[in-house]
């Protein structure tokens, strides 16, 4: 396996795909946030009835004494019937997956956990912490937010994938930004060279009525639109001093009938310049 296929699986086990478990690893767990939206997704596809299993916990199994419904007691395990098993291993099947995508090395830490909610509910206590934690993350994305800005040389579509992922971190987080604030940012953080374009943008079109990808989607097409002016202008350029380069060419060449003559000149006994061609 080459080093293109090796990233690409590695790649693959931490962003899962339809038939992989998206994999927490000691890396991808600074962006804990990201996993769990993966995550949540996948179990949701997978059985809605695990997720349900991982935020409500195990389903009890109760037996009704004397026919009283409102008098139940916690059945044995003797006594269960075979729908009773497909609910008590629910939670198992859950927890299986939940523990399938921990890395080992962090999983390690958490094998105390019985029910695949307990695990569910330790791991977002230690990797979104308490409430100050969850603040001071907020106060940090804010002020990314606040500094975001173009890097000299930056590659426009890098710029805006790291401001998409700035966007997701903020909401993730709960952190509230209007569309009209958001769009502002990215439009005013565009290079210099984008100001005349930037300054067509702002005046014809309702920021505030705009999604992200709206704005994303008008930068793109006027990317292209300047593209295409310079390949037209180049092409055009190149025709022309093709153009010009031909018509030398040809005029520099004699035609048949052409002759070359030889201009001399001699002066007259009277003093007057005589001149003639041969």
């Amino acid at each position: 396996m080459d080093s293109y296929e090796t990233s690409q699986q590695e790649l693959d086990n931490i962003m899962g795909t339809i038939t992989r478990i998206p994999r927490l690893t000691i890396t991808s767990s600074e962006k804990f946030s990201e996993w769990k939206f993966r995550f949540e997704n996948h179990i949701k596809h997978k059985d809605i009835k695990l997720w349900r299993s991982m935020i409500k916990g195990p389903v009890k199994i109760l037996a009704v004494i004397d026919g009283d419904r409102d008098h139940t007691v916690e059945k044995k395990l003797e006594e269960y019937t075979d729908e009773d098993f497909d609910k008590a291993e629910l939670d198992q099947r859950a927890l299986a997956y939940l523990t399938m995508a921990i890395a080992p090395e962090i999983a390690h830490g958490f094998r105390e956990h019985k029910s695949a909610k307990s695990l569910w509910d330790a791991l977002i206590a230690v990797y979104e912490g308490n409430e100050d934690m969850r603040e001071s993350r907020q106060d940090m994305l804010r002020q990314e937010f606040n500094m975001f800005n173009h890097i000299l040389g930056e590659p426009l579509e890098k710029q805006i994938q790291r401001f998409t992922s700035l966007i997701t971190d903020l909401r993730m987080a709960n952190i509230e930004i209007s569309n009209a604030e958001i769009n502002k940012k990215l439009l005013n953080s565009l290079p210099r060279s984008w100001d005349t374009n930037v300054a067509v943008i702002r005046s014809t079109r309702n920021l505030a009525n705009m999604t992200l990808s709206d704005v994303i989607a008008t930068i793109n097409s006027n990317a292209l639109a300047d593209k295409q002016r310079v390949n037209n202008q180049t092409s055009s350029y190149a025709t022309a001093n093709l153009g010009v380069s031909a018509n030398n060419a040809f005029s520099a060449i004699p035609t048949q009938h052409s002759k070359s003559s030889v201009l001399s000149y001699y002066v007259s006994p009277s003093g007057k310049t005589e001149y003639s061609t041969s």
